[in-house]
């Protein structure tokens, strides 16, 4: 029998050394429990988590949407958080970096509405009913994204009073200082004009726009276009626009799946996002810009 023939009659001949460990025709295929991949990514939890309570062909499309969502969110905090602590510390280029990373996420978190944009009213009754009283406003993640902006409420800490670990989560990212409240606070130590009243504002409480900060940023952006703080102002600028992408995208796909129906969760639903919609981010970066 020739080397082809005794192949073909028993392939697993040829396969012995890749199974057993790395050779140079393939990878390790041999492993005590879950694979090392599955340990550290923990793929075989995640898709284990989509559980459509209906046989409606849109319910996976959206749970699989919403879970990945969530995940984007988890990232931007990080990054968000990882900028407000560099900070905090005057480390100017580590921040810019988080910044920066964090527009690549948020530009992905952006994306992520493809899969669901295009529902009809109908495909999304099709599934609609079994979510019940859950709605986007309690994504707890996505709140603390929101704190991180500014945009604090107490009020909406209160959902997650039945879940401890949130709960705290949530609690310390309402009293701790936004990122924008500590960019200003970076400003004012690099000598430029930013008020005590805003420096020593109540942080649980959302931000409200100053006049005296739109000066500060006045004076940054009619200086040097090449100021590092131009550059900070523009980055904070991009992850704005990002936000705001977000929440008018959010507001086209709701309007498109359901009309002016009321929310799921006893929200107003499209009159809810309208108003989400146009509140301003770091408001004075834009407005400033009327002056210079």
């Amino acid at each position: 029998m020739s080397q082809h023939d005794r192949a073909v009659a028993d392939p697993q001949d040829d396969a012995g050394p890749t199974d057993d460990g790395p050779t140079d025709d393939g990878p390790t295929t041999e492993f005590e429990g879950a694979t090392p991949y599955d340990d550290y990514v923990h793929a075989s939890v995640l898709t284990s988590l989509q559980q459509p309570l209906t046989n409606d062909p849109g319910e996976m499309a959206f749970l699989v949407t919403t879970q990945v969502m969530e995940l984007w969110f988890t990232l931007i905090v990080h990054e968000w958080d990882a900028a407000r602590d560099a900070l905090l510390k005057d480390d100017f280029d580590r921040a810019m970096d988080a910044l920066r990373r964090s527009l690549d996420a948020h530009q992905a978190l952006n994306d992520s509405w493809r899969p669901i944009a295009a529902l009809t009213p109908g495909q999304f009754n099709g599934f609609r009913a079994a979510f019940g009283n859950a709605s986007g406003f309690q994504s707890a993640m996505y709140r603390r994204m929101e704190f991180l902006l500014g945009d604090k409420s107490r009020s909406m800490v209160r959902p997650h009073r039945g879940h401890p670990r949130v709960h705290a989560e949530l609690e310390e990212s309402l009293t701790r200082p936004s990122l924008y409240d500590v960019v200003l606070g970076y400003l004012h130590r690099r000598g430029l004009p930013v008020p005590e009243q805003v420096l020593h504002r109540d942080v649980t409480v959302a931000y409200e726009a100053d006049t005296a900060v739109e000066e500060t940023w006045r004076q940054i952006y009619a200086g040097s276009p090449y100021d590092p703080l131009v550059a900070l102002g523009e980055a904070l600028t991009d992850v704005a626009e990002a936000v705001l992408r977000w929440r008018s995208d959010h507001l086209l796909v709701t309007r498109r799946a359901m009309g002016s129906k009321t929310g799921s969760g006893g929200s107003p639903g499209v009159a809810w996002l309208e108003k989400r919609a146009v509140r301003s981010v770091f408001p004075e970066i834009w407005t400033a810009r009327s002056h210079v």
